[in-house]
């Protein structure tokens, strides 16, 4: 009898997850309590997968060999718990298509920055001519990826959600940007399963293989304090000189592994900002240790462009720079922003709170923040939080009333930042359509 295997969750990673297990000879299960997109849907029928949505099918899903659970599924779930109970094995689509490659894995976790930095590693590899894949939580599921290619490197943007499901996998390069409190709902509002859950990225690691972390974090110190980290560390910080790894000297960038360092002017970075010092830092070891040549790192750290909706420049309007991070939807991801900006800043935030405390805000904003935009349907916390601290706070209903304003509030060397720290769903359809709507309006100034 053919080993039978249940996907749950009917997005990108269990869509790719169900064209692996069917290209391995499994009977394949794919389920969604919610609506399957059409575009998912459609990949289904062309592969002749069985599925089902709107509703879980206890009969049909507790008879499976193996399980494989969408990151977005908590473990609190009753189905989970049945599955639990009657001894299943549970796994993350990761876990299951790693099972099927010999590609070494670049994997990078962390609070912020995780997306920014493995698409420099990404780009860095790619540019020395490598025969690489991006994968993760980036771009598309690793499994879609070993299903229909045969890459030599994966590069590996990996969240909480999908480490906790993670058991014999591992990462050959292990990277964590940093660790601030996010999901803390997922982890019962404790810090510590938060950072056990980031941590679980070093786990299975020898000694041949490599794990790179920021020393000027103070959560990720604490947690290595606690574990045996097997593999070679390399620490990169912009406060201190490190052996190996890498760190600041008169704003020189400085890779060093086996006494062969590498040098670049932090002005010569396409992305510039502390915390994109930090993240070019962490793609310049890891692309050392795969042994990319040097100019071939620098040549890619200076043209590098980041994803959409993430600080990216739309444009210049009489002096006056206009920058979309529509992607940042928690407090930590636009403190970030904020505190990348030396000029004056006209801030638009607001949406959908996920039960935001903007304390860690306010210090960035103070001085820097000289008028608040506040674009959603209820801005009454921004403006409790944020009264006394930023002297001029206005309200917005549409992205394109939030540009006007800001453009009125502004003036030359300006920075006008959509950074909203919520979540999008109360005016629009999500942070892209947010972010494209920001850059339509600011283009028609």
């Amino acid at each position: 009898m053919k080993n039978r295997i249940v996907i749950l969750g009917g997005g990108e990673s269990g869509v790719g997850a169900a064209i692996l297990a069917q290209k391995e000879g499994f009977e394949v299960f794919l389920s969604d309590k919610g609506k399957i997109a059409e575009k998912h849907k459609k990949v289904l029928l062309q592969y002749g997968i069985s599925w089902e949505e709107g509703t879980h099918s206890e009969d049909l899903i507790l008879n499976a060999n193996e399980v494989i659970k969408s990151p977005g599924i908590p473990d609190k779930a009753p189905l989970i718990q049945k599955l639990i109970s009657g001894g299943k094995s549970i796994i993350s689509e990761i876990e299951f298509a790693a099972r099927y490659t010999k590609a070494k894995m670049i994997c990078i976790t962390g609070s912020n920055g995780k997306t920014t930095t493995t698409l420099m590693v990404y780009h860095i590899l790619k540019n020395a001519g490598l025969n690489v894949g991006l994968a993760g939580n980036v771009g598309d599921s690793l499994a879609k990826k070993v299903a229909l290619y045969n890459h030599d490197y994966y590069v590996l943007e990996l969240s909480s959600f999908q480490l906790d499901n993670m058991y014999r996998f591992k990462a050959d390069i292990a990277i964590l940007t940093n660790i601030t409190p996010d999901h803390l709902d997922r982890y019962d509002y404790k810090m510590d399963k938060y950072v056990d859950s980031k941590f679980r990225i070093t786990q299975n690691q020898t000694e041949s293989d490599a794990f790179i972390y920021c020393l000027d974090d103070q959560e990720t110190i604490k947690g290595m304090s606690k574990l045996d980290i097997k593999a070679k560390t390399f620490p990169f910080s912009i406060k201190e000189k490190v052996n190996e790894g890498a760190y600041l000297e008169n704003n020189e960038l400085i890779i060093n592994i086996q006494n062969d360092p590498l040098t670049m002017s932090i002005h010569d970075l396409a992305l510039q900002g502390k915390h994109n010092v930090y993240n070019s830092m962490a793609a310049g070891i890891a692309s050392k240790l795969v042994e990319i040549r040097k100019d071939n790192i620098r040549e890619s750290l200076s043209d590098f462009k980041n994803m959409e909706h993430r600080l990216e420049h739309v444009a210049k309007v009489n002096g006056i720079e206009f920058i979309n991070d529509s992607k940042a939807t928690n407090v930590n991801s636009t403190w970030y922003a904020l505190e990348s900006i030396d000029s004056p800043i006209v801030w638009i935030a607001g949406g959908v709170d996920k039960g935001n405390d903007y304390q860690m805000l306010k210090d960035a904003a103070k001085g820097r923040v000289k008028a608040l935009i506040c674009l959603g349907k209820d801005n009454e916390k921004l403006h409790e939080a944020f009264k006394g601290i930023i002297p001029v706070i206005e309200n917005a209903d549409s992205a394109e009333e939030a540009v006007l304003k800001s453009y009125r509030l502004g003036k030359k060397g300006d920075v006008v930042l959509l950074s909203p720290a919520c979540a999008s769903f109360d005016l629009f359809e999500n942070y892209e359509d947010r972010g494209q709507q920001f850059k339509n309006s600011v283009r028609s100034l």
